[in-house]
């Protein structure tokens, strides 16, 4: 009477540990990925803003190679060297000089040399806030050691904020330098890496659209690297020409920094809004010539609001209102590295969802089913 159960309870023995088997074989493959990942995530960052780096200059180091004779590693090398230079050199000049005007600024106070000039009658006219402004600018002139004495625990907190900000910035910048260095041996073996690419996008999405969406995604990135660093340039010589014109000091030295600003998605407004509070506050320009520089300046400063939705999707086969938005919310997100993850990422998925639109079975039979006339009827 048990022999007919006993084929039975073999085949849910051998069903068992077979269904044990594959739960031990994805539990090591998902501990494996979790572990490559734990190891991974500390350059995670770096490796995509060098990926990021590399597919952007990849068609510069193309034609330097050809240039020089066809010799990958030292175009990849020149283009290192060259971008090297381009962001240390003038990171450390404006460093030691921003240094150098804070260690004066220090000892000014201290000494009780640091002369504050007074306050134009104007200020206090200010809606709002004028009154209190021309009252701390007032005691600034007369008697600067006591304001600074009473302002002494702000004045704490702001400079371990500043440090911090400082700390950061310096982080940041060594960590760009070893990402441009990664991205340089990328591009030496660029040929292979985009062999690599081209057959994991076609593992994912399969050997008719693996290169397609491979070339949509290199072309997102440097449709928004193109258009981030055009935009910065041209707003930088907007703001530029309108300081020059302005007559406001300095006016190149803070056009570079409004340069630097919009490369890292910094609004210009930082610069250009205490250049406009100069401007009315120095007493060295009249009413209407005053309005025609705040007027041009802030023209300037919103010149990125127009240039990106024209030129983030130029070149790209997904339409541009997808790449600004992919750009932006991935800015917000996760910032300036996000930007280019969010559009090469959005582009891809709606290319991926129009696809699956387009690939309706059921519309594919309809003129076979119904005929020519079908719609006549």
């Amino acid at each position: 009477m048990n022999s007919p159960r006993e084929p039975d309870h073999e085949l849910e023995d051998r069903v068992a540990r077979r269904l044990l088997d594959v739960f031990i074989r994805v539990g090591l493959v998902f501990g494996l990925v979790w572990l490559c990942f734990h190891v991974f995530s500390p350059f995670l960052t770096m490796m995509l803003w060098a990926l990021i780096l590399a597919v952007t200059l990849y068609p510069l180091h193309q034609m330097l190679a050809k240039r020089i004779g066809g010799r990958q590693g030292g175009a990849a090398t020149l283009i290192v060297v060259l971008g090297l230079g381009l962001i240390v050199v003038p990171t450390v000049i404006l460093g030691s000089s921003f240094g150098d005007s804070v260690h004066g600024l220090i000892n000014g106070v201290k000494d009780n040399t640091l002369t504050i000039p007074a306050p134009p009658a104007r200020v206090a006219d200010v809606p709002i806030v004028g009154k209190k402004a021309h009252a701390a600018w007032s005691q600034a002139h007369t008697d600067l050691p006591t304001l600074v004495k009473n302002m002494q625990p702000k004045i704490g907190e702001l400079a371990g904020k500043a440090l911090g900000i400082v700390a950061s910035l310096g982080g940041g910048l060594l960590m760009f330098m070893f990402s441009f260095i990664v991205a340089g041996i990328m591009m030496a073996f660029g040929e292979s890496g985009s062999h690599a690419m081209r057959a994991i996008f076609e593992r994912f999405a399969g050997v008719a659209r693996g290169a397609e969406f491979l070339q949509l995604a290199t072309s997102t990135v440097r449709a928004v690297a193109s258009g981030v660093i055009g935009i910065a340039c041209i707003q930088a010589l907007l703001i530029g020409i309108s300081l020059i014109i302005a007559d406001v000091p300095f006016a190149g030295a803070l056009a570079l920094v409004v340069l630097l600003l919009g490369v890292a998605q910094v609004p210009a407004a930082i610069v250009t809004l205490p250049v406009i509070g100069w401007i009315w506050a120095s007493g060295s320009y009249e009413t209407t010539p005053a309005i025609a520089y705040t007027i041009l300046i802030l023209v300037a400063g919103s010149a990125d609001n127009v240039l990106k939705p024209l030129m983030l999707g130029r070149g790209v086969d997904a339409p541009m209102p997808v790449i600004l938005l992919g750009a932006l919310g991935g800015m917000a997100t996760d910032g300036i590295l996000g930007m280019f993850v969010g559009a090469a990422a959005l582009a891809l998925g709606y290319q991926i969802f129009m696809r699956w639109v387009g690939d309706n079975p059921e519309l594919a039979r309809l003129p076979a089913a119904d005929g020519p006339g079908s719609l006549a009827r």
